[in-house]
């Protein structure tokens, strides 16, 4: 039997293959100078409802979007100007940190491995290592001096800094100000037969996003807080450099503390040489682990998202692999997407015939004029006259 496909349901199935193959030919195309556009879009997405509150208020579309973007404006430049100093000291500290890690490890872990698993420490070039780390990482110490002399010697690379920077908050403002009717526009070119439908994922799409970016964001920066005031409390200089680092690392399962824990371990080690002065680290990330899992990720970020850990684990190595630093950034947040429209295939494949198979009709129930129909048909079959609808005159 052919199946007949009605001419406007295939032509518009073409159109949607040509214009999604269309689009991935464009980003492919324009990868490298997508990014601050990217970044707006983020940007404008996340502060949108604070921007719809304003406006709730009283205040103007882009009076509510100038308030709104002053904060991000002073973080922008705040951030690097107090925390920079500080990693500055921090990375000087590594750097005079790191020859000592080598002695170490060719003085206790080199005789080791030779004594029990039979390594030739000829295989182990501890003194070239040392050489080449300290001759790199000798610059290291100044960060700003750094990155002027780089500016300087490339002109090219200085002009599309500069311009990335001017760019991304003339684009967040821009979309910022029409967010709303860009989403408008689009969902009024969407088909009317499939408008419900896509309006319904679009939404379950928007409330898990927007809970896991705000709330998973809101955890990081809490996070690496807490990791570094702990460590700072427990006496490691590196207590900034490497609290920031785990709580920034920290939006994978379990890899924020396993990092924090491993590079606290070791700079307290080789800062105070006391085993004893480890137990208050371990402290630090325990207590982090228990607010994350109790507190911050119930309150901030909630169940929006249901990912196992391995699919958050794997979602993040394969956007790294196929997009670079990109994709790790926007791997979540696409996975998130792909979780709803998952569940929703599910749901759509749990009520089709794919999966039910050929079910027989369920019988139909008998109705009163049936029930008296088959009752009438029953007597006259087994010989007894049917009952006269009006009794019989009398004589």
């Amino acid at each position: 039997m052919t199946v007949q496909v009605p001419r406007a349901l295939a032509t518009r199935a073409w159109l949607g293959l040509a214009f999604l193959a269309a689009s991935f030919a464009l980003l492919w195309l324009l990868g490298p100078i997508l990014t601050p556009f990217l970044m707006s879009a983020l940007l404008a997405y996340l502060f949108d409802p604070l921007v719809d509150r304003l406006e709730a208020r009283g205040l103007s579309r882009t009076a509510s979007v100038s308030l709104v973007f002053v904060l991000p404006v002073a973080v922008l430049i705040a951030v690097p100007l107090l925390l920079v100093p500080v990693l500055e000291t921090q990375l000087r500290v590594l750097v005079q940190l790191v020859p000592i890690a080598i002695d170490h490890a060719r003085d206790t872990i080199v005789p080791w491995l030779q004594a029990n698993l039979g390594v030739d420490p000829s295989l182990l070039d501890v003194d070239g290592l040392k050489r080449a780390v300290t001759e790199h990482w000798r610059q290291a110490g100044g960060i700003a001096a750094s990155v002027v002399a780089y500016a300087t010697r490339s002109g090219f690379a200085l002009v599309g800094w500069v311009a990335s920077v001017v760019l991304v908050p003339v684009v967040t403002f821009y979309t910022l100000r029409d967010w709303d009717a860009l989403v408008a526009d689009v969902h009024d070119l969407l088909p009317r037969d499939i408008e419900p439908t896509v309006s319904r994922l679009a939404r379950e799409s928007d409330e898990a996003l927007g809970a896991f970016l705000r709330g998973q964001v809101t955890v990081m920066l809490a996070l690496g807080l807490i990791y570094a005031v702990g460590l700072w409390m427990c006496g490691l200089d590196l207590a900034l450099l490497i609290g920031m680092l785990a709580g920034l690392v920290s939006f994978v399962p379990y890899l924020g503390s396993i990092v924090g824990i491993g590079a606290a371990a070791i700079a307290m080690l080789l800062q105070t040489g006391q085993p004893l002065d480890l137990v208050p680290v371990a402290a630090v990330f325990v207590v982090g682990q228990v607010l994350e899992g109790f507190v911050l990720t119930p309150r901030l970020v909630g169940d929006r998202i249901r990912l196992h850990p391995v699919a958050v684990i794997f979602a993040v190595m394969a956007g790294g692999q196929l997009f670079g630093f990109l994709g790790i950034l926007l791997a979540l947040p696409v996975t998130a997407v792909l979780a709803v429209l998952v569940r929703w295939l599910h749901r759509e494949y749990k009520s089709s015939d794919v999966y039910h198979g050929d079910r027989p009709e369920p019988p139909e129930e008998p109705t009163d004029d049936d029930s008296h129909t088959a009752s009438t048909l029953d007597g006259v079959a087994g010989g007894a006259p049917p009952s006269p609808a009006t009794p019989p005159p009398k004589g």
